[in-house]
């Protein structure tokens, strides 16, 4: 008998009593004497617990940042932010997005009332700045996005022409007063439009060449003119790209890789490297191996690989059709001109340059989603961002290019065999149309927590200074702020009595 008049029982059998609990009684258990304290933190047990509880597939293995099993339950369990702590309804309309500021002091929103509001994230959240678009002929305000600074504000949203034709526009606020400094077109208006640096962003404008081709043209801008934008351009092409069968560059973005070169952020790399193929390859690669095989010749092959993909997109378009013999031999005649010109007109990417005078820590890659089989997106492109490109000193329209250099080819591509509606990088979150955020962890392939709305869920976001606090913004005209349970906690209670078990809000599931 031990001193609290309990039967010292060995650890083996201990063990074997813990395993057959849940989480909540082995940490009730673990309070009861300094034996069953040691067992109850048993790094085997907290393995059986984990892999039980949040049903992860016993092969994965544990998170490689991870200290122990139980550090990585607590984690999961208790500093996700999954509960409610506040609602917020200035919108009058359906709120379409939420961005945070880098130091995450702000938060935007975007709205079909056609306002963007600036909110201070503080204690006590309340509406910092506010602007209503309509008076310039805005129908909505869409997306927003703060420079690097934290100085500028990008907001995107879809213009009413004057023959009641819509397109985007992109509009840039100075964050000290709410100024507003530039406006510039953006066509088609899902290209959104995004920071390249502190001080230009990108749009984007469409030209129809044909009935079911068109070339996207992404430009770069000048987010002010001052006194020094007299004898600097304001706005220089950055690339121009073909389309086919309708499709057009939509939903661009800059990945830095700079600011994403801690290996803690790459979850799992090294298993995902060895049991995962890889998934880029060549535009009009017949197969995914001869796709791989040729990445080393992409320089000297670029314009036969498209032309190779737009012969199948031809192929794949008069399969499904089904329509008549004269609208097949339409399409046929027109992709057939189509695959012409763009092997007369298209650049190969130049490989050599792609990798010249840049580190990795220097690198920018402009991703967007894009298509040559359907209207709907279902590829991702991928082409690099250059040093010459980051300032729009130069030639302002191109001039520099001769007549078979018309078009850019991308570097690379991602088939994802079907309809892409959402892209971000390094997700662990998602909206929904059955009216719930839901949050994931991208190592396990679990969801952790859905959050409620009364409507479809259009964005979710967190703080990317405090990954224990979230917002949703939702069609039912509010915004959601979420907490984890280890926050409230810290916020709200008193420290627990008992010494050596801490308190989990079993609200989770």
């Amino acid at each position: 008998m031990d001193g609290g008049g309990l039967t010292q029982l060995p650890d083996t059998i201990l063990l074997e009593v813990f395993l057959c609990l849940e989480h909540p009684d082995v940490l009730a258990a673990g309070g009861t004497c300094r034996q069953w304290y040691g067992v109850s933190r048993d790094e085997f047990l907290w393995r059986d617990l984990f892999y039980r509880y949040y049903n992860v597939n016993r092969s994965v293995p544990r998170h490689p940042a991870a200290i122990s099993w139980l550090d990585e339950f607590r984690r999961l369990y208790d500093t996700i932010p999954c509960v409610e702590v506040e609602t917020l309804k200035e919108h009058r309309d359906q709120v379409l997005h939420i961005s945070f500021s880098h130091n995450g002091y702000l938060f935007g929103s975007c709205s079909k009332d056609c306002f963007v509001k600036v909110w201070s994230n503080d204690l006590e959240i309340s509406v910092l700045h506010s602007a209503n678009m309509r008076p310039y002929n805005w129908s909505y305000t869409q997306f927003s996005q703060f420079n690097a600074e934290d100085t500028l504000l990008l907001v995107s949203g879809v213009y009413i022409g004057p023959h009641s034709s819509s397109s985007g526009e992109i509009a840039v606020f100075n964050l000290d007063d709410f100024t507003l400094l530039s406006r510039v077109r953006n066509k088609p208006y899902d290209v959104f439009g995004c920071w390249l640096n502190e001080t230009h962003l990108i749009s984007g404008n469409l030209h129809w060449i044909g009935n079911m081709t068109s070339c996207s043209v992404l430009w770069l801008n000048k987010a002010y003119q001052d006194i020094e934008s007299e004898n600097i351009n304001v706005v220089k092409r950055l690339f121009q790209l073909q389309n086919l069968n309708a499709s057009t560059i939509r939903t661009v973005m800059v990945a830095d890789c700079g600011r994403h070169n801690t290996p803690d952020l790459l979850l799992g790399f090294e298993e995902q490297l060895a049991n995962t193929p890889a998934r880029v390859f060549d535009l009009g690669s017949d197969s995914e191996d001869e796709g791989c095989s040729k990445a080393k010749h992409r320089s000297a092959v670029a314009s036969e690989a498209m032309v190779g993909g737009q012969a199948d997109a031809k192929r794949e378009g008069s399969a499904l059709s089904g329509g008549g013999q004269s609208l097949m031999d339409e399409k046929q005649i027109e992709a057939r001109v189509a695959e012409l010109f763009l092997q007369a007109k298209t650049k190969p990417a130049d490989m050599d340059l792609l990798s010249e005078g840049q580190t990795v820590q220097d690198k920018k890659y402009l991703i967007f989603t894009t298509g040559s089989l359907t209207y709907t997106p279902h590829q991702i492109g991928i082409k690099q961002i250059l040093p010459h490109h980051m300032t729009t000193s130069g030639p302002v329209l191109g001039e520099e290019r001769s007549s078979n250099e018309f078009f850019d080819a991308l570097d690379y591509t991602i088939d994802v065999h079907g309809h892409i509606i959402g892209m971000g990088l390094s997700p662990d979150h998602s909206g929904a149309e059955d009216r719930r955020g839901y949050i994931w962890d991208r190592h396990y392939n679990i969801c952790l927590a859905k959050l409620q709305h009364e409507d479809v869920v259009n964005s979710v976001a967190f703080s990317p200074v405090d990954q224990e606090m979230l917002i949703t913004a939702s069609d039912d005209c509010t915004l959601k702020i979420w907490r984890s349970p280890r926050v409230l906690r810290i916020i709200s209670t008193k420290p627990s009595r008992k010494k050596y078990s801490f308190f989990w809000l079993n609200n989770k599931k």
